[in-house]
């Protein structure tokens, strides 16, 4: 029986969500969640030792505030194309629950008091990389590519690579070749991670005009290209444990979750059009990004496997903000973090 027009607008007072949720849903804290971890669980792999957990909490409050920032300006340059995307247009600014100017405040609000949060508890370069991953986000990826090449998820998606970078500088003041290494393995995960979704997406993506990899090129040759990076991503998730920032735990559950990984990519790829695979590998693309950073911290821990980091090459150097704890299971001091 179809609802009477009064029953359908007691429905949707009774169901509309509060201004409070409305403003959290902004900052997307699904997404922000694999960020933090991305960003937390690389303060226990530097050669400074162990967090404080005041340092964790801040760098978690900080990051969440700068990421959802990012988010909601974000949501308020994409309203329009947010109105034409079935799993979009519900969203505060399209169902017109939050004005979009009221939206962009809120972000630009965020970003701020996220870059005061880390140069005031933190450290300026940590405060720097979190603005800079905010900057990339919305200019480059979201202003730029998104809208106009097929690439946008290759070049706008190291926005999504930052984290480790802003964790890293949070405990050394400093970025070296670590670091630049957990910045390859997210900046490499993205692309077959975000088509896989894509390949779903199709005509979401199609109706909102954007050119995004199976629209412009195909399922094969997005299939293809997803093989492609994931046999790049792989050597690079071992990279950590070869120079010595990781032990032998972190290195072995690297491998078995990369073939698991390769082994749903190439599955996709023997079959024909978009199958249930996809999606299964869409979902597993999210847990392994948060298991490989959780055995990076699990690795810490274990009073075997470790040995002597590399000496690594400076990027960035600064004097690091008090806060870590000398190394508790081996000595992880190199030349290069000495302020």
């Amino acid at each position: 029986m179809e609802m009477s027009e009064a029953a359908r607008t007691t429905a949707v007072a009774v169901e509309s969500p509060t201004l409070v949720a409305d403003l959290i849903t902004l900052t997307k804290p699904r997404i922000i969640s694999l960020l933090l971890v991305t960003t937390i669980a690389p303060m226990f792999i530097t050669p400074a030792g162990l967090p404080s957990w005041s340092l964790v909490g801040w760098v978690a409050l900080s990051g969440y505030l700068m990421a959802g920032g990012a988010n909601a300006i974000n949501m308020w340059f994409d309203r329009d194309i947010d109105d034409r995307m079935v799993r979009t247009r519900l969203r505060p600014i399209p169902a017109g629950r939050i004005p979009a100017g009221a939206a962009l405040v809120f972000g630009l609000s965020l970003g701020a008091v996220a870059f005061s949060l880390f140069w005031r508890f933190v450290n300026p370069l940590s405060a720097w990389l979190a603005l800079s991953g905010l900057a990339f986000y919305v200019l480059v990826y979201t202003v730029w590519l998104k809208r106009l090449s097929p690439q946008n998820i290759v070049i706008g998606g190291a926005a999504g690579a930052f984290p480790p970078l802003v964790g890293w500088a949070a405990m050394t003041g400093s970025i070296s070749l670590g670091a630049l290494y957990l910045f390859a393995i997210i900046f490499y995960w993205t692309p077959p991670h975000f088509w896989a979704l894509a390949l779903n997406k199709q005509r979401d993506y199609r109706a909102a005009g954007i050119p995004m990899m199976p629209n412009v090129h195909g399922v094969h040759e997005t299939k293809r290209q997803m093989l492609l990076y994931t046999l790049m991503l792989i050597p690079l998730t071992i990279m950590p444990w070869v120079i010595g920032i990781t032990g032998l735990v972190y290195g072995v559950a690297a491998v078995a979750l990369g073939l698991r990984f390769l082994q749903l990519s190439w599955r996709i790829m023997r079959e024909d059009g978009v199958t249930p695979t996809t999606w299964r590998l869409y979902k597993y693309s999210l847990s392994y990004l948060a298991l490989l950073f959780v055995a990076m911290v699990a690795d810490r821990w274990v009073p075997f496997g470790h040995r002597a980091p590399t000496p690594q090459m400076l990027i960035l150097d600064q004097p690091a903000a008090p806060g870590a704890t000398p190394p508790m299971t081996m000595d992880m001091s190199d030349s290069s973090h000495s302020h």
